[in-house]
């Protein structure tokens, strides 16, 4: 079987309507979903397409842990680079921390010759505030919203939650701006034509001849599940959904037992309620390939039939060039022991941190870690902090704001929900502040004025960060836990979390006016760090699929977390391992043989033990099935609660 053609599922013609360019004006194309999905490809595909169609086409990436310069095989970065091999198409992947500097300078530069250098000395501590990167890489998104000289834009925004945030900046620096003043991005008498252009952006959002915005998912009830809510979130913002794509399915002229013909059948009826309920101009599907998707060949492939209603065609021959013969040995390429021993509480609480490339399935083997630990009579915490998180769908109990059980002795859940963090960081600062006042006799100070004017400071875009971090910290002192399981946002934004206690540690030694007001957390952050840096107390796991762009990802996102914040890496989790006694035929035996390249690759990358998860008929809910998936994969079995150390915990 070395060529199947595989006929394209029904697609809607719609969906060349909803990405080609109308009218004159520039028009924008934004694609979003769960990481780990295929959104990258589905853009650069669609980014290539527009351009072969002899449209003037810029690709940006806005996702912190861009993949761009993978699939098309050419070094693109934070500038605007021309594509190889491809008229009329250029990239760029926005490098958050080159776009705060850019932003710092910009700011600084006009201000020289107007203020003294103690108010430069002021701007430039307000510069520093970890929200910069934040409204920077905005900026550069904004700018890319006003360029006449490309017919369409095509945004590959960073996953869901996250390109929900970044889409209700503008009105909310807008809104901020127009108090005046100093905020903590400079100051605003000196952004009057930032304020312009994100009001451009808002109208510009919301105007559906010009904006398309386009969903990318598996044909899976969870991805879709989380589609349906993010579409509802761009709603309320005035932003309509246009074209949902469903990428990956199997074909099904490989699908020749029972294990995968099951899986099959789960995908069609995804794709089928898709059709019937998701409330948008088109669908469109694409099916999965024998090997990763990458290279102008395949890029081709995936824009005619998402786009032209071509057929998609399948070719196992040239999936890989790597021996396919025999048995792949998944086993052998683990250490059971060491992983328990990674992830068993010592004498102290153990913090364990399981991120990733989104969609790899670092909630479930979180959940699965937890619920193994659980049983073993460790009390377990598991925490999410992705905003867009899912333990309620695993766990099949209600998960909130703070630590609840989900129906398991010594096992306790919670996610982080931005608005009540966020309300009770405002409460926090503003009790601070009135008692800092209280019994002051200093005429001087005008004490209703001191506190409105950190009220006003606080609904700040900024004060969102600050109050996600607050709780996040927060979990290290939670009492009575021998372990707490952070389920951690897609790679880049973990990245982001993790630097947050030393960015705003350094902030606060400044003496800040706008985070003076807050009480002294500089103590307990230095403790955070520490305590993430301890290989003793803290356990990093990188989750991926054995596949290039997830790989490398991770190994890029660990080297960072070294360099930037001082962790190591001590755990790697190889999800999704495709079952030997399924899928007897060349296309499963292709990407058998891929899987087993990239765990050998992997291996030599990450010094750190080895997790191996397989590919279940379905995803792991509730504690039965976590249960028995944990003793799988985790080790965890054999050890039971009599053997569970003493703990005290921190």
């Amino acid at each position: 079987m070395s060529q199947i053609e595989q006929s394209a599922e029904p697609t809607a013609t719609s969906a060349r309507e909803v990405v080609e360019p109308s009218g004159d004006d520039t028009e924008f194309v934004f694609f979003s979903g769960k990481g780990g999905v295929g959104k990258s490809t589905v853009s650069c595909a669609t980014a290539t397409w527009l351009a072969d169609n002899d449209y003037n086409t810029l690709l940006v990436t806005t996702d912190p842990a861009p993949n761009l310069s993978d699939i098309f095989g050419q070094t693109i970065g934070h500038e605007v680079t021309a594509i190889d091999g491809v008229d009329n198409l250029s990239a760029i992947e926005i490098d958050p921390d080159t776009a705060a500097e850019e932003y710092r300078q910009e700011t600084i530069e006009p201000m020289r010759e107007l203020l003294d250098d103690e108010a430069i000395e002021t701007v430039e501590e307000q510069l520093n505030s970890p929200c910069v990167e934040e409204i920077a890489a905005f900026d550069n998104f904004v700018d890319f919203m006003d360029s006449p000289e490309y017919d369409v834009v095509v945004f590959d925004t960073a996953p869901t939650g996250h390109t929900i945030r970044l889409m209700e900046l503008p009105s909310d620096w807008n809104a901020e701006l127009e108090k005046g003043g100093s905020t903590c991005i400079g100051p605003a008498a000196s952004m009057e034509d930032k304020k312009q252009d994100y009001e451009r952006a808002i109208d510009t959002l919301q105007d559906d001849e010009r904006t398309s915005f386009a969903f990318v998912g598996k044909p899976e009830d969870s991805s879709i599940d989380e589609i349906e809510r993010s579409a509802s979130d761009l709603g309320d913002l005035g932003i309509e959904s246009q074209l949902l794509i469903l990428n990956g399915y199997l074909p099904e002229s490989v699908c020749e037992d029972p294990f995968f013909k099951g899986k099959r059948a789960d995908e069609q009826a995804v794709i089928e309620r898709v059709r019937e309920e998701f409330d948008a101009d088109a669908t469109a599907t694409y099916p999965l390939q024998p090997g990763e998707i990458a290279g102008l060949d395949l890029l081709a492939d995936v824009g005619g039939v998402l786009y032209d209603g071509t057929e998609a065609t399948v070719d196992v021959g040239t999936a890989t060039d790597v021996d396919v013969d025999g048995a792949v040995d998944f086993e052998s390429m683990t250490d059971r022991d060491a992983v328990v021993d990674q992830l068993t509480p010592g004498d102290e609480t153990q913090y364990l941190f399981f991120t990733g490339k989104g969609g790899v399935g670092k909630s479930t083997i979180a959940s699965t870690a937890a619920t193994k630990l659980a049983e073993a009579g460790h009390e377990t915490l598991v925490v999410t902090t992705d905003p867009a998180a899912h333990l309620e769908d695993i766990f099949g109990e209600p998960v909130g704001h703070e630590p609840t059980s989900v129906g398991q002795e010594n096992l306790d859940a919670a996610r982080i929900d931005q608005e009540k963090a966020l309300a009770e960081y405002r409460e926090q600062v503003l009790d601070h502040v009135t008692e800092m006042y209280e019994d002051k006799e200093d005429t001087q100070i005008d004490v209703d004025a001191a506190i409105a004017n950190v009220e006003e400071e606080l609904e700040s875009p900024c004060a969102e960060e600050m109050a996600a971090l607050e709780k996040f910290v927060s979990y290290f002192d939670e009492d009575g836990y021998d372990v707490v399981v952070f389920d951690t946002a897609p790679t880049g934004h973990t990245l982001r979390l993790l630097e947050l206690p030393s960015d705003w540690k350094g902030f606060m030694d400044l003496g800040s006016l706008t985070k003076g007001a807050a009480p002294a957390k500089g103590d307990q952050y230095d403790e955070v760090i520490e305590t993430m840096k301890d290989p003793e107390r803290s356990t990093f796991a990188f989750v991926m699929y054995p596949e290039y762009t997830p790989m490398m990802e991770a190994y890029r996102a660990a080297a960072d977390l070294k360099d930037q914040v001082g962790i190591e890496t001590s755990l790697v989790v190889a999800n999704y391992l495709l079952p030997e006694e399924y899928g007897d035929n060349a296309f499963f035996a292709n990407r058998r043989a891929q899987q087993a390249q990239y765990l050998e690759e992997i291996r030599d990358r990450f010094d750190a033990p080895l997790m191996l998860a397989p590919l279940r008929q379905d995803e792991p809910i509730g504690l039965e099935e976590l249960s028995a998936f944990g003793e799988e994969i985790t080790g965890l079995a054999d050890v039971v609660e009599a053997d569970a150390p003493e703990v005290t915990p921190s």
